[in-house]
Order: C-alpha cells, then sequence, then structure tokens
C-alpha cells in the first residue's frame, strides 16, 4: 500500500487525520483529534501493519518527514504542501527579485527532475547567498535580525525537504507507483469542509457523526 497521510481541522474545534491509500483511493482509517501529533499519525500506521498491511512508502507533510527514520518507511513529501509553505513566505505576488526567481523555481516541482531542481536551487542560492545574510541594526540597540527573512526562511524550507521532494524517483525504479501529492486527500477535506459548513448549527458530537458517515462512504471492505 502506498499511504497517504493528512490532517484537516475545523476551527479550533477539532480536526481529523486520515489515513489514505492513495493507489485505489480509498480511506482506511481516521482518527478525530484536537492536535496534530506524530503519535496520531505512528499509532495509526502500527494499527494498520497489525492487520497485514505492508506500507511502501509514505506521502505527508513537512511536519512527519521524521516517520521514514522512525518506522524504516520511504517517505515523499507533498509537493502540494511545499508549495504551499513557499505561498506563505513570499506571498503570490513577490516584489522582490531573488524571491520572485525562488518562487518560479518553487513552482517547477510538479514538472522537474530531482536533478534539476536541486542545480536550480543551487544556482540561485550562488547567485543571492550574500542577499540571504544581509543584516537590519535595530536602532539604539545591539540586536538584529536578517533584513530578508521570508526569502531566507522560504529557501531553507526547500533546501532541508528537498531530499524528500522527490523520493517518487526513486521508488519509481523499484517497481513503485508513489504520488507526488496527497492531492486526494486534500479534495476529500474539501468535500467534508463543504458539508460541515452546511450544517453549521450541529452540536459538536453530529459533526464527527456526520464526518465519520461521509469517511466510511469512501472506505472499502477490502482494507479491514
Amino acid at each position: 500500500m502506498v499511504l497517504g497521510i493528512d490532517t484537516c481541522f475545523y476551527g479550533h474545534e477539532f480536526g481529523v487525520t486520515v489515513f489514505k491509500g492513495l493507489v485505489k483511493k480509498i480511506n482506511l482509517l481516521w482518527r478525530f483529534v484536537t492536535i496534530e501529533t506524530q503519535e496520531t499519525v505512528i499509532g495509526g500506521i502500527e494499527e494498520l501493519r497489525s492487520k497485514g498491511w505492508v506500507i511502501l512508502c509514505l506521502v505527508v507533510d513537512g511536519k512527519n518527514l521524521s516517520l521514514g527514520e522512525k518506522l524504516n518507511i520511504p517517505v515523499q513529501m507533498c509537493q502540494f504542501h511545499q508549495l504551499a509553505i513557499i505561498k506563505r513566505y513570499l506571498t503570490s505576488d513577490p516584489k522582490l527579485l531573488a524571491s520572485q526567481q525562488l518562487k518560479q523555481i518553487a513552482e517547477l516541482l510538479p514538472r522537474t527532475t530531482g536533478n534539476k531542481f536541486r542545480v536550480l536551487l543551487d544556482a540561485w542560492y550562488f547567485r543571492w547567498s550574500e542577499f540571504l545574510k544581509e543584516k537590519t541594526k535595530i536602532h539604539g540597540t545591539n540586536r538584529w535580525f536578517y533584513t530578508h527573512k521570508r526569502t531566507r526562511s522560504a529557501y531553507r524550507s526547500l533546501r532541508a525537504n528537498e531530499p524528500y521532494l522527490f523520493t517518487f524517483e526513486w521508488l519509481k525504479t523499484q517497481g513503485i507507483n508513489c504520488p507526488k501529492t496527497n492531492n486526494s486527500l486534500e479534495g476529500s477535506f474539501a468535500h467534508l469542509k463543504d458539508k460541515v459548513r452546511l450544517h453549521r448549527g450541529l452540536k459538536l458530537n453530529r459533526k464527527l457523526k456526520l464526518i465519520n458517515q461521509i469517511l466510511v462512504g469512501k472506505t472499502s471492505q477490502i482494507y479491514h
């Protein structure tokens, strides 16, 4: 099984962590949570393993990249989540040339190879490394901060996550078809939120029952 894992929150009330078989697009397991933790994810994976499933790879967000080493499972970071991180740091319309170029490189993720992406990222850093080191002093103090901290954070995110963004390439050589994203999960979450929004007056326990019923509808008995 190729396993996608993600958590969707409904305001500050609760969230649901869903474990989905990405090839057949079937919900395998889900847990209602108040905070997103690795303990919940690890518990779900161990439960699936106890049922006899062999998990060939995980597709996760940036918070769960360390699961690969802990559980000895290859990890693919969802490229959709990576692009969302870059958008948060750089916005949809960055003003600085360095940020514009970095955003353009990030947007190539879905249609480039790991080698080409690394070359582009290295070339960008070679050009802008001194720019990233620029500091601004706080007037009247000895304190300072990085002048372009958002561009710096976006670059550091890409650099840190890069080893996990193209795991699917190596898995393909092993005969394993691993998606680059958790987009099927994101689509499910959008559907769930629409349904909950249509029933705004529901009490918490009714909302949980509604979400549970919808998730059950995307579940197959062959996975149990």
